[in-house]
């Protein structure tokens, strides 16, 4: 054990103070707080509102258009080719041309301007006009559409859980994205720090580091050590990328002014192309109706967020271990990185395989592929992370976890046979027959 506690902490040490390290560690969190904060300060800083010339041929329209707080509607009675000779000395940003025939075919109407008009502004004129068309057919179906809109309701559910213990709040949609989520990180970091674990073992075989180190240790306690001390590097690294996004946001949000609470939302989503023209009442409305941040806070409430850390750590640890097991294997057995993907892509099939079920495990967490998947040592980081949102029994869990810890030990067992042989050979080009008789050679 001493030896190993060595081998994981150079292989610590050197990782974390490395440059790479650093600027990943500090730049990540800063981009990430940068990719939700800066969307929000420009919607906050709104977009200056655009004068709009009506010419209304049908005169159906009249001064019936809306102003919003991007487009300001003027009607004019000039004749088009006349205000299209004079509109760019006219003042106004966009013209309107709106033919006789509007009623009978809605695709005739025309916009003008110097140059090219933004979609949100394209898309605010489109749902105003198409609005007032909607009027003028309602009321000459003899149907008031505030009489039509008050029959609109929203309907919304509160769900539940119902065990032993009684009656709890649940949450589907909290659930979903904490499963989706927490499956995605160990994905993406098994294959990051597995990759780093089988480009340190290269490495060191292609310089001949590796034949001195040998020398001292055992190849399977090298092995352990530089897996252990990637996992360590790992973990390190998103802790402080949890810490510093929380620290980085909030500053940046001092700075920015940016508020992120329920009116800037329904502004921001007030801007979104096809919803520029919504009155701020109905906005007014909503808000009154339902608070997002409250609606959050409640659903990530009904989580159990303990039992979903403990096994996100459990289950990030487990998926890690058996593959960067797998990922120094072949990194021992080859010469070159040309040789590499022969091997890598067998060994990736499962994790890639029950990412891309995660979706179909979301809509049925209970089914049968969901259990024997997270079941698996190969799929269950992914597939029960997935389903533990949505509430798992223990003894599925226990012994999904029995198996993971089983699955590392005889993977950490055939990687470390292969791993042995591959460290010190040299110049024989690799092939899945030779690995099968490496796993037979006596120590």
């Amino acid at each position: 054990m001493k030896t190993i506690f060595l081998i994981l902490k150079r292989e610590y040490l050197v990782r974390v103070k490395k440059k790479s390290f650093l600027i990943m560690t500090f730049l990540t969190p800063l981009l990430v707080s940068g990719m939700w904060l800066l969307p929000a300060y420009f919607a906050m800083r709104g977009i200056d509102q655009k004068k709009v010339e009506v010419i209304d041929e049908s005169g159906l329209f009249g001064k019936t258009f809306k102003n919003t707080k991007e487009l300001k509607f003027v009607p004019v009675n000039t004749p088009v080719d006349r205000a299209k000779q004079s509109f760019a000395k006219s003042g106004y940003d966009v013209m309107v041309h709106i033919p006789k025939n509007i009623l009978d075919a809605p695709k005739g109407l025309k916009i003008y301007a110097e140059k090219n008009v933004s979609l949100e502004v394209k898309s605010g004129i489109e749902n105003a006009v198409e609005r007032e068309i909607e009027n003028i057919k309602l009321l000459q179906a003899g149907i008031d559409r505030q009489v039509l809109e008050s029959t609109h309701v929203n309907v919304s559910s509160d769900t539940f859980s119902l065990s032993e213990e009684g009656e709890k709040d649940s949450s589907s949609g909290a659930a979903t994205v904490m499963g989706y989520l927490g499956a995605f990180i160990i994905y993406i970091a098994i294959f990051l720090y597995g990759a780093q674990v089988m480009r340190g073992v290269m490495e060191e075989k292609m310089n001949r580091i590796v034949e001195v180190i040998i020398s001292s240790v055992k190849p399977f306690q090298l092995m352990a050590g530089k897996i252990i001390g990637v996992a360590l590097v790992g973990l390190t690294q998103f802790m402080l990328w949890i810490l510093l996004t929380f620290g980085i946001s909030t500053a940046l949000s001092g700075i920015l002014g940016v508020d992120t609470g329920p009116q800037q939302r329904a502004q921001i989503m007030s801007r979104q192309p096809g919803m520029a023209q919504a009155p701020t009442e109905e906005i007014t409305k909503t808000e009154r109706k339902e608070n997002p941040a409250t609606q959050v806070l409640k659903a990530v409430n009904t989580l159990n967020i303990t039992q979903i850390v403990i096994c996100f750590l459990i289950y990030f640890m487990g998926g890690y271990l058996i593959y960067s097991a797998l990922f120094a294997a072949v990194g021992s057995a080859v010469d070159s990185e040309t040789d590499v993907q022969q091997f890598m892509f067998p060994i990736t099939i499962p994790l890639i395989l029950s990412f891309i079920m995660a979706q179909f495990v979301i809509r049925e967490p209970d089914g049968t592929v969901a259990f024997w998947m997270s079941m698996i040592p190969f799929t269950s980081p992914i597939i029960m992370m997935v389903r533990i949102p949505f509430g798992v029994p223990t003894w599925e869990i226990l012994l999904s976890m029995a198996l993971l810890f089983g699955g590392f030990v005889g993977t950490a067992w055939l990687a470390a046979r292969i791993y042995r042989v591959g460290i010190l050979m040299y110049g024989k080009k690799p092939s899945y027959r030779e690995l099968t008789k490496w796993l037979f050679y006596k120590a």
